[in-house]
């Protein structure tokens, strides 16, 4: 039996921002924004000196896995399934210091804190950084979970290449994994007895409301549509305004009417962007005669996800039958909400309110790699507050107060899990 019920644990905090800062001197750029994209020259040092920390510091065992994912174990001779915390260190193009890193330095604190404490666990302890979690030139994101997870194999990323004609395969062996080993990858729920993520919030929710922690319930459906708008290239200057088959007008219409649609919800939690558009030829004398765009939209409701479905196709419709333009869509991206686990909700509510810490319930509108581990294990997601909401950019920031808090509670809900977890 542990000792958690005896006293509360709290961690090192001058620990905890030593790590933070040397973490994010990984692929810092001009700008103050973090490049560490995966397979990037950054991410490598990045992974050697998490691999060293965990080895040489806190002195747990580490492996690379197929896939390229690093794991740390603690007490991996217990028998019963492992628990497992973690997040990811790669980062988007002049990203923040904050987005994954952070969770991986916090999951390190707390195995750290009850290696150094001796605690006995029931469970064993992993920690984990996934690979590749942001997108990236191979247009794979969650890489690493979903593999984990079992919803990708070699067949899926065997072929895979970047524009420049490098091979995924060929990253993933130079950063230790090898795809001819992928399924030795793959975990069940015999594996795991729960995964547990804290991640930075990346809104103003908590923000506006002076909160330090949420407590995610579920996390939000994506759904992508790719259109190709076929209009007709012609000469900019003689060829009259009424004669015109303009594909960026037409797309231009779908984007204001998509705006409408899904403002019209009057939601926070549905929301929609258009952030990829390539005009053909790109030509300032010539007429547009092909778009390509992708529309997204996220909502934790299937139904509501349904509705703007329906929407746009109609929408699609009418721009094709008032601009006399064709439009192909296909959906590229289908991801149902994902509930959290009420098991490891509520242990962190026990958590929170044993450290009279007040909070909220939240809904996630990222995406992240607890989606995948969803399918294997019990899941659950701790939010740090965002200052000012920013993330993605340089300005990405969380206050330390705010980090602390949500290290403690992340130790606190470990330790009541593996009390309460029966396998």
């Amino acid at each position: 039996m542990n000792n958690y019920s005896i006293n509360i644990l709290t961690v090192n905090s001058n620990r905890i921002f030593e790590r933070l800062k040397i973490l994010s001197q990984f692929g810092v750029n001009e700008n103050g924004g973090i490049d560490r994209c995966f397979g990037s020259e950054s991410d490598i040092k990045a992974r050697n000196w998490i691999k060293n920390l965990w080895e040489k510091d806190i002195g747990i065992k580490t492996i690379i896995d197929p896939i390229s994912n690093l794991w740390g174990c603690l007490n991996e001779n217990l028998d019963l399934p492992a628990i497992i915390i973690g997040s990811h260190h790669d980062s988007v193009l002049n990203g923040g210091r904050y987005d994954g890193a952070l969770g991986i330095i916090l999951a390190t604190e707390v195995i750290q804190i009850i290696k150094e404490k001796e605690i006995n666990l029931r469970h064993p302890l992993k920690v984990v950084s996934f690979a590749s979690e942001e997108p990236n030139k191979f247009n794979l994101s969650t890489l690493g979970s979903r593999v984990v997870a079992g919803k990708l194999n070699k067949k899926d990323i065997k072929d895979i290449k970047d524009n420049n004609g490098i091979w995924l395969k060929d990253i993933i062996s130079k950063l230790g994994g090898n795809i001819n080993n992928l399924d030795l990858a793959k975990k069940s729920t015999k594996d795991v007895s729960a995964f547990i993520e804290c991640h930075i919030e990346q809104g103003n929710k908590l923000f506006k409301k002076d909160l330090s922690v949420g407590v995610v319930t579920e996390i939000t459906g994506i759904y992508r549509e790719a259109l190709q708008i076929i209009g007709e290239s012609n000469h900019a200057g003689t060829t009259a305004m009424d004669e015109r088959h303009d594909a960026l007008i037409a797309a231009s219409i779908i984007c204001l009417k998509f705006e409408r649609i899904i403002k019209s919800f009057k939601n926070d939690y549905v929301v929609g962007t258009i952030g990829h558009l390539v005009i053909e030829p790109s030509s300032v004398n010539i007429i547009p005669g092909n778009v390509k765009m992708i529309l997204e939209y996220r909502t934790p409701n299937h139904e509501l996800a349904r509705i703007i479905y329906s929407k746009l196709m109609e929408c699609i419709s009418y721009v094709e039958t008032e601009r006399k333009v064709k439009i192909i869509n296909k959906t590229i991206l289908k991801q149902r909400e994902v509930k959290m686990d009420n098991t490891v909700i509520d242990a962190m509510k026990k958590a929170l309110y044993k450290m009279n810490e007040p909070f909220e319930e939240i809904v996630s509108m990222a995406g992240h790699d607890t989606v995948h581990m969803s399918d294997i294990t019990k899941t659950g997601m701790l939010f740090v507050a965002s200052v000012d909401g920013k993330s993605h950019c340089p300005e990405e920031s969380t206050k330390n107060k705010d980090i602390i808090k949500a290290a403690n509670t992340l130790l606190e809900t470990i330790l009541i899990l593996d009390e309460e977890l029966d396998q």
